[in-house]
C-alpha cells in the first residue's frame, strides 16, 4: 500500500510561527544588549566613583579604562598619567585587572542568537517529522489524521473552538502485520462472507465486471451492542490492501450550520482520491434518522445527511469506493439511506449462537494460559445470551481470578465463575445476613429450583446459592438448557410464569408472609405475560391481533401498545390473570412436596452454594428430613 502523504500546509504553518516567534525573541534580546552598551565619561566622574567606592569592577590598558558599577553599568574614559591611581583604586575596594573588557558587537550577538533559535526550530521539526515518518513505517493499525484539514499539524487546529479549522478527524487503516484479520472473528460467519465478498471484488474488481455484476455501493451492518460490528470492520480493514477511512457518525454533527456537510463533502473528496478504499461510518444513525417535519428538526443534521446522500448518489459503477456503515437502531434511519444504490445491502451481526460461542471463547483464551481440558461448550451453554463482548470479557475476568488464586494457568473453575461475575457481579462477601434473612432466601431460591424441576419442558438447575452478589441479588438459581433455542412454546413460557412464582410462593408457604426479595421475579414475569398476551398471540381473546410492538430491537426491546383504552385495560387483567394462574400452580407444587423442600432448604442453608447434581441427588433421595425451626 502507498503511504498516505501529509498535507504540506503544515510546515509553511510551522515555520512561518517558528520565524516570528524567533524574531520577537531576538528583537528583545536586541534591545536588551542596547541597553547595555559601554557610556563613555570623562575622567573626573572616575575619579569622583573611585573615591565615592562606586566601582566594582576596573581594566586598564594604555589607550582606555573601562569600568564597571555595583549596577552592572558600563564605563569607560581615556587614561591620564596619574601616580596615585593604583593607591587611589586599591583604597576604594574596586577590583582593577590588567586586560580590558571589550563589549560585543551588538550586530554580531543578534545574528549568533538568531542562528540559535533557526538551529533550535530545525531541530524539533526533524524531530517531529521523524517521529511520524517512523509512524507510518512500522504500520499501525490505525493512524489519525486530518481528511482535509487545512491546519493539519498536531496542536494547530485554527477556527472558533477548534471546529472551523478543521473540516475532518477521520481516522485511517492502514497494512498491518499484526492487524485485525477475518481468523480474529468468531461466530459470525455469515457477516464475514458477506465482508469478504466486498474485500474480494476490491481486490479483483475484473473477475466481477466481466461476468456483468456490480459491487453494492454501501453495507450496513445492523445488530446488538457487544456483537462485533467495529470489529468486522477493523477485520475489513485487516484484509483490504486498500485505505480504509474510519469515522463516527457523531464527527459529522457540529455547532455551526454547514461545516457537517463541509466534513462529508471532504472525506468523500479524499475517499475518490483513494480509490479503490473503504468508508468506515460507526454510529450512523447519529446522522442518518429519518427526517420529519417537526419544528424540533435540526437543520445541521439534515443538512449533513442530504450531502451524504448526495455523495453516495455521484459515484459511479467504477470508483471502487464502498461505503461500510454500523448502528444498533436501524428502525431510526432514513428511507432514503436504505434504498438499493446506496446502502444496498444489509449485513445483520446478531447474538451468536452455542457454537459462535464456543468458537468465540476459543479465540479470545488463546490469549491466556489455560488448562488443556476446559470445556469451552459447557462455558459457552451457560452463558447463552452473551454477546462477543461479554465473552471476551468472560475469559479476562477468568485470567483476573486465577491471578487472584495465585494461578498460573486458567481453570474450568475460573471461568463457570466468571460467567456468574458477569450475570450476577461478584460475590459480595461484605454483606453479611442474619439467620432469618438467610433462612428466607434459602427457602425462596428453592422454591425457584424445585418448581422447576417438576415441570417438563423446562431448563435443569445448573447451580443454587445464597450468596449476595454485587448486583444486589441476595442469591440466584442457574438454569442452563441442554440445547439451543430459538422458538419458545406457549408450554414452557408458561412453566417460566410458574418458574418466576415459585420464591414468593416458598415464602408464602412457610413463613406466611411475603419479602420484597421477589421484585426482579415479579418484573421478569409481567413481561413474560404481557409478551405472550400482546405479540405472540397466545390468548384466545385476541388470536393473532398484535397489541404492541418493539421499537427498539436492539436496545432492550422497548414496546409500545397500539390500542384503545378499554383493550388496555382488558390485557392488563389478562396479565394478572395468567400470572396469579401460574403462582397458584407453584403453591400447590411446593405444598405437595414441602419435604423436599424443608430438606434441600436446609442442605443450601447450611452449605450456602449446591451444584445441579446435589440439587437433583437430595430431590430424588427418599429421605425425608424436617427442617428445625429456627
Amino acid at each position: 500500500m502507498q503511504e498516505i502523504k501529509p498535507n504540506k500546509k503544515p510546515v509553511v504553518i510551522f515555520w512561518i510561527i517558528a520565524i516570528i516567534v524567533f524574531l520577537g525573541i531576538n528583537v528583545l534580546l536586541y534591545f536588551n544588549i542596547l541597553t547595555r552598551q559601554v557610556k563613555e565619561v570623562g575622567y573626573n566622574t572616575f575619579m569622583r566613583m573611585t573615591e565615592n567606592k562606586e566601582l566594582e569592577e576596573v581594566n586598564i590598558s594604555s589607550t582606555q579604562i573601562t569600568f564597571k558599577d555595583y549596577d552592572g553599568k558600563y564605563y569607560k574614559t581615556g587614561p591620564i598619567e596619574d601616580d596615585k591611581l593604583y593607591e587611589r583604586l586599591y583604597e576604594s575596594g574596586a577590583e582593577f585587572k590588567s586586560t580590558i573588557v571589550r563589549p560585543r558587537n551588538p550586530i554580531y550577538i543578534y545574528l549568533i542568537g538568531l542562528l540559535i533559535w533557526i538551529l533550535v526550530f530545525w531541530a524539533i521539526w526533524h524531530f517531529i517529522t521523524k517521529k511520524i515518518k517512523k509512524k507510518l513505517e512500522d504500520g499501525p493499525d490505525m493512524i489519525s489524521f486530518g481528511i482535509g484539514d487545512d491546519s493539519g499539524f498536531p496542536g494547530f487546529g485554527g477556527g472558533l473552538g477548534g471546529g472551523l479549522g478543521k473540516k475532518n478527524t477521520g481516522r485511517v487503516y492502514v497494512k498491518s502485520d499484526n492487524g485485525i484479520k477475518f481468523k480474529d472473528v468468531a461466530g459470525e460467519d455469515e457477516a464475514k462472507e458477506l465482508l469478504s465478498e466486498i474485500v474480494a471484488y476490491l481486490h479483483e474488481p475484473q473477475k466481477y465486471t466481466d461476468i456483468g455484476a456490480t459491487m453494492p455501493k454501501g453495507a450496513l451492518l445492523v445488530g446488538p451492542p457487544g456483537t462485533g460490528k467495529t470489529l468486522l470492520a477493523r477485520a475489513v480493514a485487516g484484509e483490504a490492501n486498500v485505505p480504509f477511512f474510519s469515522i463516527s457518525g457523531s464527527e459529522f454533527v457540529q455547532m455551526f450550520v454547514g461545516m457537517g456537510a463541509a466534513k462529508v463533502r471532504d472525506l468523500f473528496a479524499q475517499a475518490k482520491e483513494k480509490a479503490p478504499c473503504i468508508v468506515f461510518i460507526d454510529e450512523i444513525d447519529a446522522i442518518g434518522k429519518k427526517r420529519d417535519a417537526s419544528l424540533n428538526t435540526n437543520d445541521e443534521r439534515e443538512q449533513t445527511l442530504n450531502q451524504l446522500l448526495s455523495e453516495m448518489d455521484g459515484f459511479e459503477g467504477n470508483t471502487g469506493v464502498v461505503i461500510l456503515a454500523a448502528t444498533n437502531r436501524p428502525e431510526s434511519l432514513d428511507a432514503a439511506l436504505l434504498r438499493p444504490g446506496r446502502f444496498d445491502r444489509r449485513i445483520p451481526v446478531e447474538l451468536p449462537d452455542l457454537k459462535g460461542r464456543v468458537d468465540i471463547l476459543k479465540v479470545h483464551a488463546k490469549k491466556v494460559k489455560i488448562q488443556d481440558n476446559v470445556d469451552f461448550e459447557a462455558i459457552a451453554r451457560t452463558a447463552s445470551g452473551a454477546s462477543g463482548a461479554q465473552l471476551a470479557n468472560i475469559v479476562n475476568e477468568a485470567a483476573l481470578r486465577a491471578v487472584r488464586e495465585g494461578r498460573k494457568v486458567v481453570n474450568q473453575s475460573d471461568l463457570m465463575e466468571s460467567v456468574e461475575v458477569v450475570i450476577a457481579g461478584y460475590q459480595k462477601k461484605s454483606r453479611v445476613l442474619s439467620n432469618k434473612e438467610k433462612l428466607v432466601v434459602a427457602y425462596h431460591e428453592v422454591g425457584h429450583a424445585l418448581v422447576a424441576a417438576l415441570q417438563t419442558q423446562s431448563a435443569p438447575v445448573q447451580k443454587i446459592t445464597i450468596i449476595p452478589r454485587t448486583s444486589g441479588a441476595l442469591g440466584y438459581t442457574l438454569q442452563v438448557d441442554e440445547d439451543e433455542h430459538f422458538l419458545m412454546t406457549k408450554t414452557e413460557l408458561m412453566n417460566q410464569l410458574a418458574t418466576l412464582s415459585g420464591g414468593r410462593a416458598a415464602e408464602e408457604l412457610i413463613f406466611n408472609e411475603i419479602t420484597s426479595g421477589a421484585s426482579n421475579d415479579i418484573e421478569k414475569a409481567t413481561k413474560i405475560a404481557r409478551a405472550m398476551i400482546t405479540r405472540f398471540g397466545m390468548s384466545e381473546e385476541f388470536d393473532m391481533v398484535a397489541m404492541e410492538t418493539v421499537t427498539n430491537q436492539y436496545l432492550g426491546g422497548d414496546t409500545s401498545l397500539a390500542c384503545s383504552p378499554e383493550t388496555q385495560t382488558q390485557i392488563d387483567k389478562m396479565v394478572v390473570m395468567l400470572v396469579a394462574k401460574q403462582h397458584k400452580l407453584a403453591y400447590d407444587m411446593l405444598q405437595e412436596n414441602i419435604q423436599k423442600l424443608h430438606e434441600i432448604a436446609k442442605h443450601l442453608y447450611e452449605h450456602e452454594t449446591i451444584t445441579g447434581e446435589e440439587f437433583m441427588e437430595i430431590l430424588n433421595s427418599e429421605k425425608n428430613t424436617l427442617l428445625e425451626e429456627s
